[in-house]
């Protein structure tokens, strides 16, 4: 009998449509130590503090190539230049003109010219792109970010004197790495789930919404121990329906279905595999009541994925209030950055859509008023080789290993570059390939793959400080932390 009744809970819950709160089932196993360390962390930390933030993961599958996303645009003898960029890159058909870069300045570098791809721009009949919040200081670029155990110089990475990230230029490990906030090992749980396991009950007691939502189906960023990530459909779903439960309608069938169902979910609660599962579908009961109704959001988004999913994005964050959170993180996608050939179009028409959207959704919350309290930041797969694959209207390029990543809002310090130094003294690779910072060596094979100088940890706890985590929580979210001499790279203000 109890196997029957644990039977039809499985597939009642399946039938609500609500299974997205199921993700971090596979936990059950710790759910008593779980309890005792929220419990604690509850009387030691009481309250963080009033006001609204939210993170907003804007993940580019495929690993987006950041040669082509900035650009020296400057004639400087002693920091790679536009020239050196165009001898490694034009002779395939792989560098961007000159003329088409949209120019910034750098404080950091100097004061010198850089160009920004040209999809980041304006386009015909949409708004402006993320170019323009470059000189309103709401854009910041953290140069040089990528996977490591600990810091790396060209000579650790060839006599193998220091630990490498696991399985190198691996779309796989490198995405789970990205996500994991972490190089040294693999890890079952990703570092926004982890800063959700840490603030939860401190910053959304009574929340009617897990603290941690994606909108691209179940992801390691947002796993924690304890955290139940919300995974919900973009905004060709109207909010209202994203939880709507299937099956149970105003006839007396459904209705009696109904009854039967909560009577069942009372049942056993004694087991800590049927109450876990019954408490997740009381939540997942819970947040449908409370997105029952919602207001649409202002600005316009384009209709891409992207676009689509950064609007249901907004659509929450517009709600925020009756949902009674005061922390939550979101993460959307948008794949096809794996341009191994015909990159120029590719690249092009992918990095339009982000920006677009990315744009409409900032423009949306300077609408909302939360402009301050909403920070989108960007992360990938790793950067591209400098040295393109094939030629001419095929050209694209392989699997690298540093980049450069966007982070836009009023809370940013934007219109600089961050990170930590490289070789010329500068957050900015040295582009000479072969060069010292080139992870490949001077035979045939050298690629202009750069070595990270700043590690996703750094990267990450920077956000996440700017979010609320506490000092005394940042080794438990980014173990490895302590193998970096800073944790903070300081783009948030």
């Amino acid at each position: 009998m109890r196997e029957s009744r644990r039977k039809f809970i499985k597939t009642a819950g399946c039938a609500l449509g609500m299974t997205a709160f199921a993700t971090q089932v596979h936990h059950f196993g710790l759910m008593t130590a779980l309890a005792q360390k929220v419990e604690g962390n509850r009387q030691r930390k009481g309250s963080l503090g009033t006001g609204y933030k939210a993170l907003v993961c804007v993940f580019l599958g495929g690993g987006n190539d950041g040669n082509n996303m900035i650009v020296p645009n400057h004639n400087s003898a002693t920091i790679s230049n536009y020239s050196a960029y165009a001898a490694a890159r034009a002779p395939q058909g792989l560098a961007i003109a000159q003329s088409q870069l949209l120019p910034i300045s750098v404080p950091r570098m100097g004061g010198l010219s850089y160009g920004l791809h040209p999809a980041l721009g304006p386009v015909t009949g949409g708004n402006n792109g993320i170019h323009e919040l470059w000189a309103q200081g709401r854009l910041a670029f953290a140069t040089n970010v990528g996977t490591l155990v600990s810091p790396m110089t060209k000579a650790q990475y060839q006599n193998n004197s220091v630990s490498k990230p696991y399985q190198l230029f691996s779309h796989l490990d490198q995405v789970y790495q990205f996500h994991a906030g972490r190089s040294d090992t693999f890890s079952f749980t990703g570092w926004g789930g982890r800063v959700s396991d840490e603030m939860t009950l401190a910053s959304n007691p009574n929340g009617l919404v897990p603290m941690i939502t994606s909108i691209d189906g179940s992801q390691l960023f947002t796993s924690g121990q304890s955290t139940q990530p919300l995974a919900i459909a973009d905004a060709g779903t109207p909010l209202n329906e994203v939880l709507n439960p299937i099956g149970f309608g105003d006839d007396q069938i459904s209705q009696a279905r109904l009854q039967a169902f909560n009577q069942l979910r009372a049942i056993d609660r004694d087991n800590n595999y049927v109450d876990a599962a019954s408490a997740i579908t009381d939540s997942a009961i819970a947040a449908n009541s409370a997105l029952a109704t919602y207001q649409e959001v202002t600005v316009p988004f384009p209709n891409t994925s992207i676009g689509r999913q950064l609007r249901q994005v907004a659509r929450l964050i517009k709600k925020q209030a009756d949902l009674n959170v005061d922390r939550q993180i979101f993460y959307v996608e948008r794949g096809g950055f794996d341009t191994h050939n015909n990159q120029l179009g590719a690249q092009t028409n992918n990095l339009g859509e982000v920006s677009q959207a990315v744009r409409a959704f900032y423009d949306e919350m300077v609408v909302q008023g939360k402009s301050a309290d909403v920070t989108t930041f960007m992360m990938t797969d790793f950067g591209r080789t400098m040295n393109p694959a094939g030629t001419g209207g095929s050209v694209g390029s392989d699997h690298g290993w540093s980049n450069h990543l966007f982070i836009l809002g009023d809370s940013v310090d934007g219109g600089d570059f961050y990170g930590v130094n490289t070789s010329n003294g500068t957050p900015f690779p040295n582009l000479t390939i072969d060069g010292p910072d080139d992870a490949t060596n001077n035979t045939a094979n050298a690629r202009g793959r750069w070595i990270p100088t700043a590690s996703v940890e750094q990267y990450a706890a920077t956000l996440a400080r700017w979010f609320g985590l506490p000092e005394e929580d940042l080794q438990t979210v980014f173990p490895n932390i302590g193998s970096f001499s800073s944790t903070d790279l300081g783009f948030m203000l």
